[in-house]
């Protein structure tokens, strides 16, 4: 953070706006050419005054987007919550089927 930091004054840093322009509008051209390549951008928003704008811009171009509180680690451990959604999927399925229907309380409690 100390690059982009203009100065200290009675303990609060001031930020240094034009370095932060400039940062703002590299991040904002490599979105672009991720878009443009196709790629899914994922936005994120839990501040209260963001969600609203960050889940009405993301619909209108079609990308994911989390407002709400979210599972700590769910970008680091994206793997293991992937195979829980998965999990959670598949016994949503087989809950709807007739073969699940006929299993005992037992088979049942355990998928």
């Amino acid at each position: 953070m100390a690059p982009y930091i203009f100065m200290e004054r009675n303990g609060i840093h001031i930020i240094d706006l034009y370095k932060t322009q400039a940062k703002m509008e590299e991040a904002a051209n490599a979105l672009c050419q991720l878009a443009k390549s196709g790629k899914r951008v994922l936005f994120v928003a839990t501040k209260k005054q963001a969600k609203d704008v960050v889940a009405e811009l993301a619909q209108k171009v079609n990308m994911p987007y989390v407002t709400e509180r979210w599972p700590g680690g769910m970008l680091t451990n994206f793997a293991t919550i992937r195979k829980a959604v998965k999990k959670m999927t598949n016994i949503d399925k087989m809950m709807n089927s007739e073969a699940y229907k006929s299993l005992s309380k037992r088979e049942k409690l355990q998928t």
